[in-house]
C-alpha cells in the first residue's frame, strides 16, 4: 500500500509540473487583476487550460495516494514538483540546466529522502469525527483569510506574493485532507455515499479557493517570494493535519534533528530553485 502511495504521489507531483508550468505562462499573460476576473481572462488562454488538465490529473494520483497511504507522506512528496518542473522545461526550451540548478534538484531530492526516512510517516484512518473537522476548519480557513487580508494591506509584492502563497498553501493542505475524508468514503461505502458526502463538495470549493489564491499569488509577485511558501507550506500543514483527524504519527525525540535537517536542505534547494526557473520561463513568453 504505501510503495502504490508513493507511485501515485510521485505520478502526481508530475502532473501537477506541468500544470503549473502551463498557468505560470498564461499568467503572465494577462492584465493586473485579481478574483474572478482574473480566472475569466486566464480561461481564454489555451496555455491555462493545459494547465487546468495538468492540476485534474494531479488531483487523481493524489486521491489514488491517499486512498493508500497516510497524508504526511504523500503531501511531503508534492514537493517534488518544482525539481520536475524544471527538468521538464529544460529540454522543452533547448536549454542546458547549470550546476547550480542540478545541485538545487540533488537538494530537494535528497532533503525529502532525509525527512521522510526520519520522520517514517505511519497511519491508516481515513476518517475523522465532526469534533475535529470543526476546530481544523475553523484553524485553516481563519488563517486563509488573515493571510488573504495581510496581501490587501500591503504595497509590497514580495510580501504579498508570500502571503497569498501561504494562504493557497494552507488551502492546499486543507483539500488533500477532505480528499482522503472523501475518497476513503467511495472506497469503503460506493459512488451514493460520495456524493452526499459533505467533504466531497468541501474538497471541491476549498480546491477552487487555493486555485484562486495560487493564480493571485503567481502575478502578485516575484516566484523567489511565492514558491518556497507555497512548498514548504503545503507539506507542514499536511503533517499536522494528518496527524490532528487521522492519528497519522511521525518519529520523535532524537529523529526531530535529522527531520530538521532534511527540512532546511529541502527549503534551502527551493530557494535556489526560484533562482533558476523564471529565467526558463521568461524563454517562453
Amino acid at each position: 500500500m504505501m510503495v502504490l502511495a508513493v507511485l501515485f504521489a510521485v505520478l502526481g507531483a508530475v502532473s501537477n509540473a506541468v500544470g503549473t508550468a502551463f498557468q505560470r505562462k498564461a499568467a503572465s499573460t494577462v492584465e493586473q487583476g485579481g478574483g474572478v476576473r482574473l480566472l475569466l481572462a486566464l480561461a481564454r488562454r489555451p496555455a491555462w487550460s493545459i494547465g487546468i488538465a495538468g492540476v485534474v490529473g494531479a488531483a487523481v494520483f493524489q486521491a489514488l495516494a491517499l486512498i493508500n497511504g497516510p497524508m504526511a507522506l504523500v503531501q511531503p512528496l508534492f514537493i517534488l514538483e518544482l525539481p520536475f518542473a524544471l527538468l521538464l522545461a529544460v529540454p522543452l526550451m533547448h536549454r542546458r540546466l547549470s550546476a547550480e540548478g542540478w545541485w538545487a534538484v540533488g537538494g530537494v531530492v535528497a532533503g525529502l529522502a532525509v525527512l521522510l526516512a526520519s520522520a517514517a510517516p505511519s497511519g491508516s484512518r481515513e476518517q475523522a469525527s465532526m469534533a475535529r473537522w470543526i476546530p481544523v476548519l475553523a484553524l485553516t480557513l481563519g488563517a486563509m483569510t488573515v493571510a488573504f487580508l495581510l496581501a490587501r494591506s500591503t504595497s509590497s509584492p514580495l510580501f504579498r506574493a508570500a502571503a497569498l502563497a501561504s494562504a493557497a498553501a494552507v488551502g492546499n493542505a486543507l483539500t488533500a485532507a477532505l480528499l482522503k475524508s472523501a475518497t476513503g468514503t467511495l472506497a469503503d461505502a460506493g459512488l451514493p455515499a460520495f456524493l452526499t458526502a459533505w467533504q466531497t463538495y468541501g474538497f471541491a470549493l476549498t480546491g477552487v479557493l487555493a486555485l484562486l489564491l495560487l493564480e493571485n499569488a503567481l502575478q502578485a509577485g516575484p516566484l523567489a517570494a511565492s514558491q518556497p511558501a507555497l512548498t514548504i507550506g503545503d507539506a507542514a500543514v499536511s503533517l499536522l493535519l494528518g496527524v490532528a483527524l487521522f492519528d497519522e504519527s511521525i518519529r520523535t525525540g532524537w529523529w526531530l534533528l535529522p527531520e530538521a535537517i532534511g527540512a532546511l536542505l529541502i527549503l534551502w534547494a527551493v530557494v535556489r530553485l526560484t533562482r533558476v526557473v523564471p529565467h526558463l520561463v521568461d524563454v517562453v513568453r
